[in-house]
């Protein structure tokens, strides 16, 4: 089925092209949900909450981009309204308690495979994990960042700060060690 032929099924609320549009974007749609959650469980959650509101929701799509640019961004979506519910920005530091914080060395995450930073990113904090997501992956700016968790810029970019020295810390010893860290 085309993509035009997967919509206009599931405007009818087809579930053959409800399970098709699933089966074609699921695995994508995971690995998304994959760097906003904390573990496979949380993933999961957040991919069929977001395949709920891409399902209910499938009449906002106007065929302008791509059909899985726009499930990308109602699953991010998903996964942001969870985190907002979870509130892990409640006791965030302003930037200026985060100056000291040092950049994470290129070279080492850009030699590393995309599981290893896949684990990486899961294994920081929600408030770190979700800035840097955003700001580092899908390419939003610290004020549109602020907007769209509620938080202000300067804390945007204090946890993205935060999440850099974060990921120094849990870089391999010997790759940290290899590169002067």
């Amino acid at each position: 089925m085309t993509d035009e032929q997967l919509v206009a099924g599931c405007l009818r609320h087809d579930p053959i092209a409800q399970q098709a549009l699933y089966q074609v974007y699921a695995r994508k749609m995971m690995s998304i949900c994959m760097r906003y959650a904390s573990g496979r469980d949380q993933a999961q959650d957040i991919l069929q909450d977001g395949f709920v509101k891409v399902f209910q929701k499938m009449d906002h799509y106007r065929g302008e981009g791509p059909l899985g640019g726009w499930i990308a961004r109602t699953m991010v979506n998903t996964a942001l309204d969870q985190i907002r519910r979870d509130k892990p920005y409640a006791h965030s530091l302003d930037l200026t308690d985060a100056e000291h914080l040092h950049a994470v060395d290129e070279e080492v995450l850009a030699a590393m495979s995309a599981d290893e930073l896949l684990a990486l990113i899961q294994a920081l904090p929600a408030g770190y994990r979700t800035v840097f997501n955003l700001f580092a992956i899908e390419g939003y700016s610290h004020k549109d960042i602020a907007d769209m968790l509620g938080i202000s810029e300067n804390t945007s970019k204090s946890q993205f700060m935060k999440a850099r020295a974060y990921l120094r810390k849990l870089l391999p010893k010997g790759t940290a060690e290899m590169h002067g860290y």
